[in-house]
């Protein structure tokens, strides 16, 4: 199920503004969603926001400028699958590529192509701060009983154990229904779910809405 750009944005701790940012400018894009457009309305994939979580993550650290030239320099080295299939971290004031079970990296910005074997790995699925002091929530469990797996629903944020999406909880609780009595409409959903899909409902809403940290 494909991602609307303000649930892409709360999973990935980038804000509307760095999203519409990041895949403008044409073939010069940073980041361009890999599905199309459906009404004219900008839609993201699991995967599209594996790798915004990289830009984020990687944000905190480096310029943008480096990040885009990084991007650019995977690219010349013939790595041409999707951003979200790279494991991109900070070494030092460069971005290294990691290569799976290798013990070096291949240096993107400062000498593009050259191993480097002192890089600092971190985990991006985990939670963490981003650039604007904003808490980037754990990709996977974005509350305790809220979770978001790729076999269900696509990825869609879902209430932890069941298929039911955390939205539709969450518009009843908003509605007035005390969290008790969600599963008179949703039997597998428990009070401390509703009570999660209500409140990542509210995280939602501040990166729908604009209300995130001084970038």
């Amino acid at each position: 199920m494909p991602y609307p750009t303000h649930i892409a944005a709360a999973l990935s701790g980038a804000s509307l503004r760095q999203l519409q940012y990041w895949r403008g400018g044409g073939e010069h894009a940073l980041f361009v969603p890999e599905l199309p457009k459906t009404g004219g309305r900008v839609l993201y994939s699991f995967r599209d926001v594996v790798a915004l979580r990289t830009f984020v993550y990687l944000r905190e650290a480096v310029s943008l400028q480096r990040i885009r030239k990084a991007v650019d320099n995977l690219r010349e080295l013939g790595n041409t699958e999707h951003l979200s299939k790279y494991q991109l971290v900070i070494a030092g004031k460069s971005i290294v590529l990691i290569e799976p079970d290798q013990d070096a990296g291949v240096d993107l910005v400062e000498s593009p192509g050259a191993q480097r074997f002192t890089v600092t790995l971190g985990d991006v699925f985990a939670p963490f701060e981003n650039q604007r002091g904003d808490q980037v929530v754990d990709l996977f469990h974005p509350r305790t009983h809220v979770s978001v797996d790729p076999e269900i629903r696509g990825g869609y944020p879902v209430v932890e154990g069941t298929r039911v999406e955390y939205d539709l909880v969450a518009s009843l609780v908003r509605d007035g229904i005390d969290p008790s009595d969600v599963s008179d409409f949703y039997p597998s959903v428990s009070t401390s779910g509703a009570a999660d899909a209500a409140d990542f409902a509210e995280e939602v809403d501040r990166y729908r809405y604009g209300v995130l940290g001084v970038a």
